[in-house]
């Protein structure tokens, strides 16, 4: 197919090829929106971004930085990065960090990650208002496969993380973090509860007594 003239279903998984994947993250009419491909199926991801979303996305990715920073941990983060393993595989996860040996991995003036070429980040973070199951399901398999060590699911209208250590291909559930060490994942929940009540600039403080206990 030379080009794609019809307008793709979106929030859903729908048969693709990769070239059809390609021209659609080229079409206009999806600037806005977010892009998956495994095993020959494509996701085109449209649902606004609003509030709660935007919200905690700041407050984990803010908190995931104070806390590497407090414990000294090389890291580096991207913000709805593209991932592409060519011809099979494509990710734009809402956060991703290389920490550790492969912080710096990533040199600056790469535009899309090809994963051919570079190692997958070690945490991926979907921010779930109304993506959960599909981050539960076929997105969590779409990480395994390209083997990030961990992934972690914000549920945004239950106001919980769902973490995720990955290895051999497979996926177990976690409640302490492996990758930013003796990190407990009810602690982050914590602090995800407080933004119901205060502002960002308070949980802040709070994270940081917490993270100097």
């Amino acid at each position: 197919m030379s080009k794609i003239q019809t307008k793709l279903p979106t929030d859903t998984w729908v048969i693709a090829t990769w070239e059809e994947y390609l021209q659609a993250t080229d079409n206009p009419d999806y600037r806005k929106a977010k892009f998956y491909y495994n095993n020959s199926r494509l996701r085109i991801e449209m649902s606004p971004l609003g509030h709660d979303h935007a919200c905690d996305h700041y407050i984990v990715s803010h908190a995931i930085g104070l806390y590497a920073a407090f414990k000294k941990l090389e890291l580096n983060g991207h913000d709805n990065c593209t991932y592409h393993k060519k011809g099979s595989k494509s990710a734009q996860p809402d956060l991703s960090f290389y920490i550790g040996q492969t912080a710096n991995a990533i040199p600056y003036g790469t535009s899309i990650i090809q994963l051919d070429l570079y190692p997958p980040p070690t945490l991926v973070v979907e921010i779930a208002n109304t993506s959960l199951a599909d981050d539960q399901g076929e997105k969590r398999l779409l990480y395994e496969d390209l083997a990030v060590q961990e992934y972690w699911i914000v549920d945004v209208k239950n106001v919980k993380i769902i973490a995720f250590t990955i290895e051999k291909e497979g996926s177990r559930r976690i409640k302490t973090s492996a990758v930013l060490p003796s990190l407990e994942i009810a602690l982050l929940e914590e602090a995800l509860r407080r933004t119901r009540q205060t502002n960002h600039s308070k949980v802040s403080a709070w994270l940081l007594e917490r993270f100097q206990e």
